[in-house]
């Protein structure tokens, strides 16, 4: 084999593995996103039951069952992703400081924040998980419970707070760009462009 045979097959290499990482590192990251959903499903399938049913248009209308739909769809499906977001993270106390966290920006959007739900509960479970390997595990036993507790509050306040009034907008803001962009492309005729939104999304 030549010198410069053996530089491009080096070449072709390196650029296999690289291809390889990426591919490695877009699975793991769909693997977390799902991870997040999966265990939840029944919470859809039941919210979607409830919406199919009772609603006016639905199949047995009923406008007090229907109530149910607005706030599952508002506050319980995006919550429950990001305790479960947390709990990947860090267990229990990763899970309850990543609820909290979603809470705010469910608060601070007009829209399902299952985007958000699916930051602010790993960032949640993150940064408590920080906390007890730099802190928490130096604290006294006879104060630990308390410590505990109060960490998970003051870090889960303050992210629902930051989401309230910084995270929330932004990624209720970027989802209806995203959907204004779709109705243009549906509205200028160009609906094979249209896949290259709602693709991407439906991994989402």
């Amino acid at each position: 084999m030549t010198t410069n045979d053996s530089r491009e097959a080096r070449g072709e290499t390196a650029e296999t593995s690289r291809g390889q990482r990426i591919r490695v590192g877009v699975q793991r990251f769909g693997g977390h996103l799902a991870g997040m959903v999966m265990p939840n499903i029944g919470a859809f399938i039941a919210w979607g039951l409830i919406t199919a049913m009772f609603i006016p248009t639905g199949w047995i209308p009923n406008e007090d069952i229907a109530e149910l739909v607005g706030p599952m769809i508002t506050y319980l499906l995006p919550v429950l992703i990001g305790y479960t977001g947390g709990r990947i993270v860090h267990g229990q106390r990763g899970a309850v400081v990543g609820a909290i966290a979603t809470m705010g920006v469910v608060v601070g959007a007009e829209i399902p924040m299952f985007l958000g739900a699916m930051l602010m509960g790993p960032l949640g479970g993150f940064l408590i998980k920080l906390w007890d390997e730099k802190v928490g595990h130096k604290v006294a036993p006879g104060f630990k419970m308390l410590v505990d507790n109060f960490s998970a509050g003051i870090i889960g306040g303050v992210l629902a707070v930051a989401g309230l009034f910084s995270i929330g907008p932004v990624v209720e803001g970027i989802t209806k760009a995203l959907g204004n962009g779709v109705q243009w492309l549906v509205d200028a005729h160009l609906l094979p462009l249209v896949s290259v939104i709602v693709e991407p999304a439906k991994v989402l």
